[in-house]
């Protein structure tokens, strides 16, 4: 039998070698800094290359290295495995990995290396592709292309192996490949070349921190007074000035300055006007949308200026507003004033909130792993989408034919003559019909709350608004327009959402009957008295105060770690107790002056972080992944993004009113779909309806037992359904013990979990950041 390939294919064998490498220390090695110095005025850079072969590719760099003609064959049979397969020989490349034994290929650039006898001195140039081209296994995305050409006499110190190596260790820097994408000429690029340079010299790491290590469990605990504070000021106040100008300098930073500020607009407002509705329903008015208004640009407006991280965003939430609700009635049951009522409860939240900043409470988040952020994440899922979803149902019981309508009828007819219900009218297939001319009228006002077309309406305006948000968001990974209007489109994703369908629900369908905002006419600014209170009164309002405060400690904790993981790259460091000490004053003048109480929010925070950030894609075994390569880390957007907010005020109720109910419900339902990004949890749980064969590579799935993987996520699907539980009870006493469920989650994940699931495993599903 014949076993020849066809075509006349030849069959070779490869020895595929994989050897780590040390990085140069530009400090330590003196010929590292002299090799830079030296080759970079002369290394040949060609921007923005078209071609998708890699032999054409190579082609292009030796042409521009040489700048004559030259026998192709010769430097394939040098840099390839052979002249007719574009397979390099010797190449570096950079690979991360934690110490759960996960480990990723950086996929965006290669250093090929090349020794040639005829050669005189090194050469040595940069190809940057204009999209990412496909180079083989572990790189699959290649923009850069570093060819080092040496002697094949040169000595140790600058053969080809030492020389690449150099280049190789400055490409190792996310950041700096993103500043190298964004130079417009070769002079620039070589800027910044050599700005990277000086950096390492200066002390830079050569790696960007991609993983840091939480104190292990075993770390002795303690308490101390205002340590913490003093060492968030510390490190943050440095940085004041910068927080500033970070927000006005660099590529594509004005661009990304303002989308952020706009979506921070409308993803504040929109819920803040929203919840202040709700409040005073459930108040009776003494908390209004006019007041959630003022208590967002002021509180907003403290935190961006003096908190340790601006990035976080706070604002009121549905648990705030159902603790409002608590308030009022147990105010009501012993007869007090509401406002008094509220400011006691207020001042003692923010009396154990100060207490947990001054003695360094936030010091417990070093147990907080990924296990209780993404349950709190996912709820957040379901409380945004059951807010949206209580509105759609609210709006079919008031507009659908049905029940709702005849309702009305009923209603309408019986206050005005009583005879048309005893006698005279009769109920045929659900239509009332009433035999009098006198109540004509009547019945024509009550079929205005018989609108369908306003509940089809209601559910277009708020899933086109989900859908126009989704999709621009993702805009950039389609290949319509170019990649500068793409990431336009993405950046201001919600904005235009919202514009687009308040647009076409109060002007094209403006015939249609929809719900919009209702405001009342005025405010005034008033200090709680506590007259009224009596001592039970009082230590009631402690109990709900304490409650609340841990309430409080989680959600700005969990906030701030979001936004403070390490996969944001972020530079400046955190301010945990600084920022616990902020909300804590805070909030004790929101309680004083009737203000809606707030904090940290989710997802608004690591929204807030992402909107900031210049993200490119890797390929990562086999799955894309997005990694944060820079953040703009300003106060700049918090600021004007609250002053805005404050100045809405003046837009009220025009055209403030012309934003329908069904947008802000779909901008809930982004929010809440927004959550769901990067979230392990949501992926897990994927995994119980995905097909074995179809399982992403991810490092959790190589490292621990399947059972183990779907144990973890069933546990997890068990607390979450115990948070809903107490979080959605149609009880305000039961919804109470909500912010202790919270709290729970984090001994539960140490104390009961590891009895089910090997520690080596939890590790490596649910490690530290």
């Amino acid at each position: 039998m014949d076993f020849a390939a066809p075509f006349d294919r030849e069959v070779i064998l490869v020895q595929n070698k994989a050897e780590k490498v040390a990085l140069k220390s530009f400090k330590e090695e003196i010929r590292a800094t002299i090799d830079v110095e030296r080759l970079v005025t002369e290394t040949k850079v060609i921007l923005d290359v078209p071609e998708t072969s890699v032999h054409r590719i190579l082609e292009v760099g030796l042409l521009k290295i040489f700048g004559r003609a030259f026998d192709v064959n010769q430097f394939r049979s040098v840099l390839c495995i052979s002249e007719d397969v574009p397979k390099l020989k010797e190449t570096f490349q950079s690979l991360t990995y934690d110490h759960n034994g996960f480990f990723a290929f950086d996929q965006s650039w290669i250093c090929v290396t090349g020794s040639l006898p005829f050669l005189s001195q090194r050469l040595t140039g940069i190809i940057r592709l204009d999209s990412p081209v496909n180079f083989g296994d572990n790189a699959a995305e290649i923009r850069f292309i570093i060819m080092v050409l040496v002697p094949i006499k040169e000595k140790g110190t600058k053969n080809a192996f030492e020389t690449g190596r150099t280049f190789a260790t400055l490409f190792t820097s996310a950041e700096f490949r993103n500043n190298l994408l964004q130079a417009k000429k070769a002079s620039d690029f070589l800027a910044v070349i050599r700005r990277r340079v000086d950096d390492l010299l200066s002390g830079g790491n050569a790696l960007d921190r991609v993983y840091s290590v939480e104190p292990s469990l075993g770390d002795k605990f303690k308490f101390t007074f205002c340590k913490g504070i003093a060492e968030n000021i510390v490190r943050r106040v440095k940085y004041y000035p910068s927080d500033f100008v970070d927000g006005l300098k660099g590529p594509n930073t004005f661009r990304k300055t303002l989308a952020t500020i706009l979506f921070l607009y409308f993803a504040c407002i929109l819920p803040c006007v929203a919840f202040g509705v709700l409040v005073d329903k459930t108040t009776g008015g003494l908390i209004d949308a006019r007041r959630a208004i003022i208590g967002q640009a002021i509180g907003g407006l403290f935190f961006a200026l003096f908190s340790g991280q601006p990035l976080v965003i706070i604002a009121t939430t549905a648990p705030l507003c159902l603790f409002t609700k608590v308030v009022y009635e147990i105010a009501s049951d012993f007869n007090v004033d509401f406002y008094s009522m509220f400011a006691c409860v207020g001042l003692w939240n923010s009396f154990f909130v100060i207490l947990y900043a001054l003695f360094d409470v936030s010091v417990v988040m070093k147990w907080c792993t990924r296990n209780t952020e993404e349950i709190f994440a996912i709820f957040i899922f379901f409380a945004f989408s059951v807010d949206a979803l209580k509105d759609v149902v609210s709006n079919f019981k008031e507009y659908y034919p049905g029940f709702g309508c005849t309702k009305a009828i009923f209603g309408l007819v019986n206050g005005t003559n009583q005879i048309f219900l005893s006698g005279n009218s009769k109920e045929i297939n659900g239509t009332i019909i009433i035999n009098s001319t006198e109540s004509y009228s009547l019945i024509a006002e009550a079929f205005k709350f018989c609108q369908p077309q306003s509940c089809l309406l209601f559910i277009l305006l708020m899933l086109g608004t989900l859908w126009l948000a989704l999709s621009l968001y993702e805009f950039n990974k389609t290949p319509f327009l170019g990649p500068t209007n793409r990431e336009i489109l993405s950046d201001y994703a919600l904005p235009i959402a919202v514009v687009v369908f308040s647009a076409i629900g109060s002007f094209l369908f403006s015939a249609i009957e929809i719900e919009s905002f209702k405001f009342s006419d005025s405010f005034t600014f008033k200090m709680a008295s506590f007259d009224s209170l009596t001592p039970a009164s009082i230590a009631v309002a402690a109990g709900l105060g304490f409650a609340l405060s841990l309430l409080f400690f989680m959600d700005q904790n969990i906030s701030a770690a979001l936004v403070n993981t390490p996969y944001n790259n972020l530079k400046k460091g955190s301010g945990y107790h600084l920022d616990l000490l902020i909300v804590g004053i805070l909030n004790a003048f929101t309680a004083l002056t009737g203000l809606p109480w707030m904090h940290g929010i989710l997802p608004h925070s690591p929204l807030h972080a992402r909107s900031l950030a210049d993200i490119e894609e890797r390929v990562e075994n086999g799955c894309v992944k997005q990694v944060v390569v820079y953040v703009r880390e300003t106060r700049i957007t918090g600021i004007i993004a609250h002053i805005l907010i404050g100045l809405s005020l003046y837009l009220i109720p025009y055209p403030l009113a012309y934003i329908p109910v069904p947008v802000l419900d779909g901008l809930f339902l982004y929010c809440a779909f927004a959550s769901l990004r990067g979230n392990s949890f949501y992926e897990r749980f994927l995994l119980l309806i995905t097909e074995q064969n179809s399982y992403p590579p991810n490092h959790y799935i190589r490292r621990s037992p399947q059972k183990y993987i779907h144990y973890f996520t069933g546990i997890q699907i068990v607390q979450l359904a115990v948070l809903c539980f107490f979080g959605f009870f149609n009880s305000p006493y039961v919804q109470m013990a909500f912010p202790v469920i919270i709290a729970l989650l984090i001994p539960i994940r140490h104390l009961l979990v590891p009895k089910i699931i090997p520690r080596k495993y939890l590790r490596a599903i649910d490690g530290y950041h």
